[in-house]
C-alpha cells in the first residue's frame, strides 16, 4: 500500500498535468494481476499476431529494460484486444499484417521514463530517438508523468506488407521509427514522401474502422474508443 500511494504521488506531482486534464485525477486501481485488472493477452485472440514488445527489452529510448515489464506480452482489456483482432483479420486480406510494438504499460514505467527524462547525462540514445532536442525538452510533450497505456486500451504498432502467402512481411516505410522524438513522427507532419504518407494513411484507416482514434503527435499510437476505464490507471506488471 504505501508503495501504491509514492507511486500515485509521482505520477500526479512529478510535473503538472496539461491545462486540459487539470480537473481530472486519474484514479489508481489496487488490481495486483492482469486479471484483476480484467486485460488479457492479445494472442488469445491471435495466437500468431508480431509483437516485438519494446520496453521488455533494450532496443528503446530508456536503452535497457523498463520497469514492469516482465515478458514481452501485450495485454488490452478485451473489448480493445476484440477490435485489434478484426483489423488483423482484415489487414491479412490484403496482404498486410500488424506489428506490435506497446499495449498495455504499467504506471511504473511511466514512472521509469521520468526519472529517466530527469537523468540528463545519460544521452546513449539521443541519435536513434531524439537527435534534434536536447535532452531536457523532453518532459512535457513527449514524456508525461500520466500515460493512456496505462488505461489499458492505447498501443503501439507497425504495418508490414507480406508476400502472397502471407509470410515474409517487412515494415513499411513510415518515414521515422518508432519513439522518435520529433515533429516528423506526427501523423499528418509535411515532408513525407507521397509512399510515407500512404503507409501512415493506410494503417490509421484500418484502425478507424475497427474503433481506435490516432493520437496526431505519433503515427504509430491509437487507442479505443469507448475506453473501458478512460479514468483508472493500472500498475500490474507484464508478465
Amino acid at each position: 500500500m504505501k508503495f501504491a500511494a509514492a507511486l500515485a504521488a509521482l505520477l500526479l506531482a512529478t510535473l503538472p498535468l496539461p491545462a486540459a486534464h487539470a480537473a481530472e485525477t486519474p484514479r489508481l486501481s489496487p488490481a495486483r494481476t492482469a486479471a484483476e485488472a480484467n486485460l488479457v493477452d492479445v494472442r488469445s485472440r491471435v495466437p500468431d499476431i508480431r509483437e516485438d514488445i519494446k520496453y521488455a527489452g533494450s532496443d528503446n529510448f530508456v536503452g535497457r529494460p523498463v520497469d514492469g515489464y516482465h515478458a514481452p506480452k501485450c495485454l488490452l482489456h478485451p473489448p480493445a484486444a476484440d477490435a485489434l483482432a478484426r483489423v488483423e483479420r482484415a489487414l491479412r486480406a490484403q496482404g498486410y499484417r500488424l506489428e506490435i510494438w506497446d499495449c498495455y504499460r504499467p504506471a511504473r514505467a511511466v514512472a521509469d521514463f521520468v526519472r529517466w527524462a530527469h537523468d540528463l547525462a545519460d544521452t546513449r540514445t539521443k541519435a536513434a530517438h531524439y537527435p534534434h532536442l536536447d535532452k531536457s525538452k523532453l518532459l512535457g510533450d513527449y514524456i508525461a508523468p500520466v500515460s493512456g497505456h496505462s488505461r489499458g486500451s492505447t498501443l503501439d504498432l507497425d504495418l508490414l506488407r507480406c508476400d502472397a502467402r502471407g509470410e515474409h512481411c517487412a515494415p513499411l516505410d513510415m518515414g521515422t521509427g518508432f519513439d522518435y522524438f520529433d515533429p516528423r513522427a506526427n501523423t499528418d507532419t509535411p515532408g513525407l514522401s507521397a509512399e510515407q504518407r500512404a503507409n501512415r494513411a493506410r494503417l490509421r484507416e484500418a484502425m478507424e474502422r475497427a474503433g481506435f482514434k490516432n493520437y496526431p503527435m505519433e503515427w504509430w499510437h491509437y487507442t479505443y474508443q469507448p475506453e473501458p476505464t478512460p479514468d483508472t490507471l493500472y500498475d500490474v506488471p507484464v508478465q
